[in-house]
């Protein structure tokens, strides 16, 4: 078996090193009696020369980045299973007790709703497999009886009705004095993955050097202590979060409150099958606010079956599909949702013309400029007040703020834990570069990707604390007869219009890290040409340490892998890749203060320079593909983008010229689209539609066959 695999390894196209270390972890998992358990499958997968899938299992350690390791569950070093959890653990155990010494330390547990059932369909489910069926709870209870092992005490929640999220975990290092926390979660991933992330004795992910010193840790790591979760239990070494505890938190928002007299709003909320019953919804109900759960998507569910596909992202507008169509039954005035850990707030308001969904960049200024302008109408702002969003988060928030004379600190690098760590440096030191101010001052923390915080209590992003502000904001301009859209069209009027793009570039494998480094080189190495038009006046690398200080570690250096472009005439187009999965994000803005007859023109322009600079990036790989294939969804890979272009097209082709009836053709679509992910034919309609619009004559001939294939509307 052994033997097959070398071979099989040796016929990919990846640079030897990699085969080699691929080889060497699938051999150690193959003769080693620890892993045992996972022969058959491998054999399997060996048997069905899945050796790109075997490669991906086994050529590394799954990162350690951005506080913690985050992925697939599976078998392999490369995957999330109790070998990378727990090693993850003890790592954390020998770094806490490297800072804080051998005295009794404590730390706070918290899981989401996941549970591993192979939804991707990657293992032989007639075979044993002993990773099928782990939830979030099964790791987080590993992960406690690792502490307990090394005499480190671990608060978590009891009971399977309970579960904790990422901001109540934020909130209970803080509250207890805990020397850390660890989140078991994917956030808003696929339901076939998890994670653990780590947090620090402040209640935020740890920042450079910090992080680095940890994963070094985890990487040194060569045995590890545990007991049985139940023998902990009795040891005394585990502890409950109660219900007071869970009070408190929901008080830390409740705090944050302008306007109690305004919760006469009615919302239509989902925590998509995640944990934010414990936070939005718990807020908004100790608040008094008339607050209604999406049946469906109410119940803790890590499969997230009611969800389009499968895919819990407040960030995703089809993730409120449900949640709107009972807003639109109920007659309520907006639906909020959460991702399963609910850090993450979404926004959609009902409106004349269809449903408006909010996007993160919407969501922060809105809040921005109800905290600022109604607490300096009455007179309640802080000696120093500031905001803090990151670079890529609109540019609004600062004009509203300035508009006030509110401080801004808004060129932080992509990740809340940037946030965390300006409120933490103003805590222990009263300023953060030219800002001199305390925590006290702070009004509100953004990034563009749904994350808000609204109080200092926490040091990570709170669904619960926005979601309570806009309702108070809803039910103000409720009574006036107007809703959060409205209230937009007058923030963009006095403070100025800005229009944000965003595009993702999904990459496979190896191969796709490895492509993904070759983009952001170029970036590095030549100068774009003219996008929409604008040519580059001015870039900024984030790696030049003569401009962003040095750079402290290779987390560091991670983080700051970000290049930004300056263009002519406002437009900026910031570059990165992800910090949690294969892929490169673009970011794009422009805007300023403009007449309302430019507003459409804006848009215009940002949807062009989106697609012209997913176009030339791609163009360095000599990858060139029709508009048609950039349509489609976000969340289809570059590969299966190519696969579209090349193939798929010219197949659906034949297909319809074959005069298959519609429900044969869907029937063959979903086989076809499989490998695209969940939904496939969903997937791909905004491509059909694209072939439409264009005027494609097989298509047009076709027209009404796809449309009632691929559920397009007229």
């Amino acid at each position: 078996m052994l033997a097959d695999a070398e071979k099989g390894f040796a016929g990919l196209t990846v640079p030897e090193s990699v085969r080699a270390t691929a080889f060497a972890n699938l051999r150690r998992w193959w003769e080693d009696a620890a892993y045992a358990v996972y022969r058959a499958q491998l054999q399997r997968l060996i048997e069905q020369q899945r050796w790109d899938f075997l490669l991906d299992s086994f050529y590394r350690v799954i990162p350690f980045g951005t506080g913690g390791r985050r992925g697939p569950v599976g078998i392999g070093v490369n995957r999330i299973n109790p070998y990378t959890v727990t090693t993850s653990v003890q790592g954390h155990v020998d770094y806490l007790r490297r800072h804080h010494g051998t005295g009794t330390l404590r730390v706070v547990i918290a899981f989401d709703c996941r549970i591993f059932n192979d939804l991707r369909g990657n293992y032989d489910r007639a075979i044993s497999n002993p990773l099928l069926g782990l939830r979030s709870r099964d790791f987080a209870r590993l992960a406690a009886g690792v502490y307990a092992a090394n005499g480190i005490a671990v608060c978590s929640v009891s009971g399977d009705e309970l579960l904790l999220s990422t901001p109540e975990l934020s909130f209970a290092v803080r509250h207890l004095g805990a020397a850390g926390g660890l989140n078991i979660s994917a956030s808003h991933n696929h339901p076939d993955d998890n994670g653990a992330k780590f947090y620090t004795d402040y209640g935020g992910q740890p920042v450079a050097p910090h992080d680095e010193e940890m994963a070094d840790a985890v990487a040194a790591v060569q045995q590890v202590a545990s007991m049985p979760f139940e023998e902990a239990v009795r040891a005394g070494l585990v502890t409950w979060w109660s219900a007071a505890d869970h009070d408190a938190y929901l008080d830390a928002s409740l705090q944050r409150s302008i306007d109690p007299n305004a919760r006469d709003a009615f919302i239509m909320y989902s925590p998509l099958n995640g944990t934010g019953r414990r936070t939005v919804y718990d807020v908004l109900v100790k608040a008094g606010v008339r607050v209604a759960l999406v049946p469906s998507q109410a119940d803790y569910d890590g499969e997230f079956p009611q969800v389009k596909y499968r895919i819990p992202n407040p960030e995703v507008p089809e993730a409120f599909e449900l949640a709107n169509a009972a807003a639109r039954a109920e007659h309520a005035d907006a639906s909020f949702t959460t991702d399963p850990d609910a850090d993450r707030l979404g926004v959609a308001v009902p409106t004349t013309t269809g449903d408006r969904f909010l996007t993160g960049n919407e969501i922060g200024a809105l809040l921005t400029a109800y905290i600022i302008e109604s607490r300096a109408a009455g007179g309640t702002l802080p000696a120093h007040p500031f905001i803090v969003k990151t670079g890529v988060t609109t540019e609004l928030m600062t004009a509203i703020a300035r508009g006030h004379n509110v401080a801004v600190i808004g060129d932080l690098l992509v990740g809340f834990k940037y946030v965390a760590e300006v409120l933490e440096t103003l805590a222990n030191t009263g300023r953060y570069g030219g800002l001199r101010a305390t925590p006290d001052d702070f009004l509100i923390g953004a990034e563009e990707s749904n994350g808000v915080l609204v109080t200092p209590a926490l040091r990570d992003k709170d669904a619960a604390g926005g979601a309570l502000l806009l309702t108070e904001r809803i039910a103000q301009l409720k009574r006036d007869g107007k809703t959060l859209v409205d209230d937009l069209d007058r923030i963009h009027e006095r403070y100025g219009y800005f229009a944000h793009g965003a595009y993702s570039l999904i990459m496979e494998g190896v191969i796709g890290l490895q492509r993904i480094e070759d983009m952001m080189a170029a970036l590095r190495t030549g100068t774009p040409p003219p996008i929409a038009g604008r040519r580059v006046e001015r870039t900024i690398d984030y790696w030049d340490e003569r401009a962003h200080g040095p750079i402290k570690s290779g987390t560091d250096r991670a983080s700051r892998n970000v290049v930004a472009f300056y263009f002519e005439h406002g437009l900026k187009i910031t570059a990165r890749p992800s910090g949690t999965e294969a892929k490169l994000k673009i970011y794009v803005e422009a805007g300023g203060r403009v007449e309302r007859g430019q507003r459409a023109e804006i848009d215009a322009l940002v949807r062009e320079a989106t697609l012209q600079m997913a176009e030339y990036l791609l163009g360095t790989l000599d990858v060139r593909l029709p508009r048609a294939a950039l349509a489609l969804s976000q969340l289809v890979s570059v590969e299966n983008r190519v696969d579209f272009a090349e193939r798929f097209l010219g197949e659906l082709h034949t297909q319809l010229n074959s005069g298959l009836r519609t429900d044969s053709l869907v029937e063959w679509l979903d086989q076809r689209l499989a490998r695209y992910g969940k939904d496939g034919r969903f997937l791909v309609a905004p491509g059909i539609r694209a072939c439409l619009d264009d005027g494609q004559p097989d298509f047009i001939r076709h027209a009404e066959t796809l449309r009632a294939a691929f559920q397009l509307a007229q």
